[in-house]
């Protein structure tokens, strides 16, 4: 007799990493008897896939332990309790801490999610399980994700984990430890069979993209070779990455994108803070001066609408007001179409946690979080009124969500468009912005 397989529910929290690796563990689970839900209650098995950047990610989850509890107090059709596990970067930064609720039954790491099953098949009532061993090898380059893209167009593929940079107030080293890169042409292989699948459009994840560098016996591939290699599997293909490190972006790397018209004319570049002192205190290893360079030089070889966005941090330890006019003047030099604004959060165990004291008000941070949110909506809209009139190849992702008489889809600098029209996921469309607000394109099709 056949053995029923069983359902896993995962939520995702965090990065496009997080997305990856929530992909890698389905396809684990799936060669062990699991098939994958979307519905909580009929789970046997529910995963939290979590992130530890900042400490309000982290809130999240205790709340959501308190809420998985119901579940386990429902119990699932067979009459058992579902088992509950929690993975990814917070679970290897609490480790212990995370089983004190009585709820959590598995405690698994980034680098740990083959030793899943085993773990599962250990678990009881009374004797809860917990890998969170970093290891300077895996890659899971032999594992086929599970992908969940539900419209079929874009899939994720991870070409490195970890990251050697330790920024003073960053906690992923410690919890997905040091960096290595993925065998070249296991990525190039996965980059193939999805486009072969149907897929449009890849995106290339690592903590630090521009540091991919993997050896052999007989060659060796650096990032602008890998693009190449992903970008001539067919010109119908289109190549994204994130995350690109400002220290490590190299002309190479800017003129590969040049040279190849499927590798898409955005660029993730965070800078963080637009002061030089700040950066030396965050050990970000370059300088202001250093990064208005970079971006001058995408600008002159990939052309002013290349995309261009950043992160950034307000309020990180001893922050003047000169350094933040630093940071508003660089953002409006730059021009980013869009960013990621956060407050300083300290995260226990990073360097400026142990040595930097997080001495700025909340009521500062909040301010001047406020003027950097202000300052780049009125840029996003300005960047997004200087596309009005232009014509853009957008690969269609579905319908609008806020019109479902209209579909959307982003052009290669990624900004989001909608016009009207039916076409199906995955098709390329001409069209020509015939409006804007600060966040989407409004177009015709031509």
């Amino acid at each position: 007799m056949k053995m029923a397989r069983k359902l896993v529910y995962v939520e995702t929290y965090g990065c496009q990493m997080n997305v990856g690796d929530t992909e890698i563990i389905l396809s684990i689970l799936r060669d062990n008897g699991y098939d994958r839900t979307e519905v909580m209650e009929e789970a046997d098995l529910i995963l939290a896939n979590t992130c530890s950047i900042r400490d309000n990610a982290e809130q999240r989850i205790h709340g959501r332990i308190a809420r998985f509890a119901q579940e386990k107090r429902r119990g699932t059709a067979d009459g058992t309790a579902p088992l509950v596990g929690i993975v990814g970067c917070m679970a290897e930064r609490l480790k212990d801490k995370l089983l004190e609720s009585g709820v959590v039954d598995l405690v698994v790491g980034p680098d740990a999610y083959r030793s899943l099953p085993g773990l599962l098949a250990a678990v009881r009532p009374d004797n809860p399980q917990m890998d969170v061993q970093l290891s300077r090898d895996e890659t899971y380059a032999d594992i086929r994700p599970v992908r969940t893209d539900r419209l079929g167009v874009s899939a994720f593929i991870s070409i490195m984990r970890g990251c050697n940079n330790v920024c003073s107030y960053c906690v992923v080293p410690y919890t997905r430890g040091a960096e290595r890169s993925r065998d070249a042409h296991s990525i190039v292989r996965e980059a193939r069979e999805v486009f072969e699948a149907g897929y449009k459009e890849v995106t290339l994840l690592g903590q630090n993209v521009d540091s991919y560098l993997w050896k052999s016996a007989d060659e060796t591939v650096n990032f602008a070779e890998l693009l190449r290699r992903v970008a001539a599997i067919d010109p119908l293909l289109r190549v994204r990455f994130a995350t690109s490190h400002p220290k490590d972006i190299s002309d190479e790397v800017i003129e590969t994108m040049a040279s190849m018209p499927n590798i898409c004319r955005h660029i993730h570049l965070p800078v963080q803070s637009g002061s030089t002192r700040m950066l030396e205190l965050m050990r970000r290893k370059y300088s202001r001066e250093w990064y208005l360079e970079r971006v001058a030089r995408i600008r002159e070889v990939l052309g002013e609408d290349c995309g261009l966005t950043t992160d950034v941090i307000a309020g990180f330890c001893t922050e003047t007001e000169q350094d933040h006019a630093d940071t508003l003047s660089l953002m409006e030099e730059v021009g980013f179409d869009w960013a990621f604004m956060f407050q300083y959060s300290e995260r226990p165990g990073t360097l400026a946690q142990r040595h930097y004291p997080d001495d700025i008000p909340p009521e500062v941070k909040t301010r001047r979080l406020e003027e950097i949110i202000a300052l780049q909506n009125r840029k996003s809209l300005e960047r997004y009124r200087a596309q009005i009139g232009k014509v853009h190849e957008v690969l269609v992702e579905g319908p609008s969500k806020k019109n479902p008489a209209e579909i959307c889809g982003r052009a290669s600098n990624s900004m989001m468009c909608v016009f009207p029209g039916s076409h199906p996921a995955g098709t390329y469309v001409r069209v020509r912005v015939v409006d804007c607000t600060s966040a989407t394109l409004i177009c015709e099709e031509i």
